[in-house]
């Protein structure tokens, strides 16, 4: 069982930068692959970055490669999102997600477990 407690959401003017956290709890962290997801008014839920147990790969979407970093750090149970020149189109509340095949997957029903969502807004 995990737990994940995303935080670092909030207003930020386009082209401005944040940090995503999610903070894991559970004693296998480091045996899931751990994804960003994210979700607009209206909209599905759409995958953004993916990385692997160890770390060493990662995957994004289209829409947000060479702006957005995936990264973590097993030892204090962390998943980050670097979102760097964000647009308006960023707009959603975004999701940290974990699946227990530890394979990076693009499906958000592949993943078993979710946090609460933080809020992203980019004005323009």
């Amino acid at each position: 069982q995990v737990q994940l407690v995303e935080s670092g959401g909030g207003l930020v003017q386009a082209g401005g930068s944040l940090r995503l956290s999610c903070a894991a709890s559970g004693r296998s962290f480091s045996r899931y692959a751990m994804g960003w997801f994210r979700q607009a008014p209206g909209k599905e839920r759409e995958f953004v970055a993916a990385i692997s147990p160890s770390g060493g790969s990662t995957w994004y979407a289209d829409s947000v490669k060479g702006r957005f970093t995936i990264s973590r750090d097993n030892a204090d149970h962390m998943v980050y999102l670097q979102m760097n020149s964000l647009k308006p189109e960023d707009t959603a509340v975004y999701y940290c997600a974990a699946n227990r095949m530890g394979v990076i997957l693009g499906s958000a029903s592949r993943y078993d477990y979710w946090g609460q969502g933080t809020q992203v807004t980019v004005s323009s």
